[in-house]
């Protein structure tokens, strides 16, 4: 995480914070390696989150849901 902190700019309390966040949302995974925590983006999460949102603009019918 500390690259990432150095790449941000911010402070490590707050980077935290927000990688929580992250996490807690399904969007990233961390694992610990020593003292540092590394972290991977979920593909297959943005992949959902941007299927939730077509549906929700009307641009694809939901799974499961005939078209009219």
């Amino acid at each position: 995480m500390t690259d990432l902190i150095e790449h941000v700019g911010l402070s490590q309390p707050l980077v935290s914070w927000h990688v929580s966040r992250l996490r807690a949302a399904g969007l990233i995974e961390t694992r610990r390696n020593g003292r540092e925590t590394l972290c991977r983006l979920r593909p297959e999460a943005f992949e959902a989150f941007a299927a939730r949102q077509r549906v929700i603009l009307g641009l694809t019918d939901a799974p499961g849901v005939a078209a009219s």
